[in-house]
């Protein structure tokens, strides 16, 4: 992975501020572009250090022999100040290498599984994944409320578990784009696959080659959102230059390597429906 980070410069206030300050009111004019000025003695202390916190308490003014608090000079400059740790760090840019790989391979299963809806030459459950049956009123998935199996290479068998339900699932898969007629006996409905026309076999070939590539188009918009993560932290000081070309060069192996996963199994799914 990525080298190390290069060690944090955290915040740490100068417990010895300057013994004077110059004071605006004891300036006078003293002729055209003259001006005489004296110097007071300020004092600050009460200073308050934890962890990675700095602040000041309370600044005094010592002018002829009197105390004088004077928080009003420093208003402007006296705040709260938190460094993030080395650790903190590590942590952002775990999660974000964590965030990565578990949209790449959401992605990876999203292309899978609208593969695995085009039907080949063999029959197989997972065709039936983006079937949804209106049930009581609600859209549901058709694997939900059905047992699906396949008896034959080209045959499919769905047996509801609530048998009022058959004239809902026959509904959904007429209305389907599955090009398939259900054959409902009252009992079960069974799917015969058609066989697929030479045509036919290379109009699903694109439908695939453009699912492979929009899984693609995500991978890298996935990319993208890191390196811009990135590119945050190290405006927000957290990493530096060589830090992010690090990361960026680890995130470009990964995204190859996943954009590879993608094209075997387009290659795969493809040979399914080109060899008759």
């Amino acid at each position: 992975m990525a080298a190390s980070f290069s060690s944090t410069t955290l915040f740490r206030p100068n417990l010895n501020p300057p013994k004077s300050f110059l004071s605006h009111s004891d300036c006078a004019q003293k002729g055209f572009g003259r001006v005489k000025c004296h110097f007071i003695n300020v004092s600050a202390h009460s200073w308050s250090s934890a962890a990675n916190y700095a602040s000041i308490r309370h600044v005094a003014v010592k002018s002829s022999g009197k105390h004088v608090v004077v928080k009003h000079l420093l208003r402007k400059r006296v705040g709260l100040v938190k460094c993030a740790t080395i650790e903190e760090i590590e942590a952002e840019k775990s999660s974000i290498e964590k965030d990565v790989k578990e949209r790449m391979e959401k992605t990876i299963e999203t292309v899978r599984a609208n593969f695995n809806s085009i039907r080949t030459g063999r029959a197989n459950p997972s065709m039936l994944d983006k079937v949804e049956v209106e049930y009581y009123g609600t859209p549901v998935s058709l694997k939900s409320i059905a047992q699906i199996s396949t008896p034959e290479s080209s045959s499919l068998l769905i047996q509801p578990f609530d048998k009022s339900s058959l004239k809902a699932i026959e509904k959904a898969i007429v209305n389907s784009d599955l090009g398939m007629t259900p054959n409902n006996d009252g009992e079960v409905i069974r799917l015969s696959l058609p066989q697929l026309t030479t045509e036919r076999r290379k109009e699903l070939s694109k439908v695939v080659a453009k699912q492979a590539e929009e899984g693609k188009v995500a991978v890298r918009n996935i990319r993208r959102d890191a390196l811009k993560a990135y590119e945050k932290l190290e405006k927000e000081k957290k990493l530096s230059e060589d830090n992010v070309k690090d990361l960026s060069s680890d995130l470009q192996k990964l995204t190859d390597e996943y954009m590879k996963k993608i094209d075997g199994i387009y290659k795969q799914k493809e040979k399914e429906l080109l060899t008759v």
